[in-house]
């Protein structure tokens, strides 16, 4: 009986002066480890609308409308595996490290995106000079 109450003396003591295993979470932000998942985030100015996105997505959950110049993701269905961010050829979407707010329904995110401005018309190729005719 005297060592089992000498062992948990021991253990208190230590527990008493050590640093609690857990984090103060809201106040202290948490660090995640490299190569953890976040939620995919765009940067509207330089998407192009291509759909690179939406057909490289496994489950669908991305969306791209050209007509409405829409841009859109649902969160509960994407799996945050980033194929999307790989081939996204103008490297407009991002993965964020943490996690998505989160929401007490199911609720499709849109992006408005603004339109890609349109290439500057090429100028005329100057007239090519003639030969002097030697006509006599």
């Amino acid at each position: 009986m005297a060592k089992s109450v000498m062992s948990f003396t021991k253990l208190a003591l230590k527990n008493l002066f050590t640093k609690p295993a857990t984090t103060s979470y809201p106040f202290v932000a948490r660090e995640y480890p490299e190569r953890t998942r976040g939620h995919v985030e765009i940067n509207k100015d330089e998407c192009i609308l291509c759909g690179m996105c939406m057909r490289s997505c496994p489950p669908g959950a991305i969306t791209v409308s050209r007509p409405d110049l829409k841009w859109s993701i649902n969160r509960f269905d994407c799996v945050q595996c980033g194929y999307c961010v790989e081939k996204c050829p103008k490297k407009c979407l991002s993965i964020i490290p943490g996690y998505q707010e989160p929401m007490g329904e199911k609720s499709i995110e849109e992006v408005d995106v603004p339109e890609p401005p349109k290439p500057a018309p090429k100028p005329a190729a100057p007239a090519a000079p003639q030969a002097p005719s030697t006509e006599a």
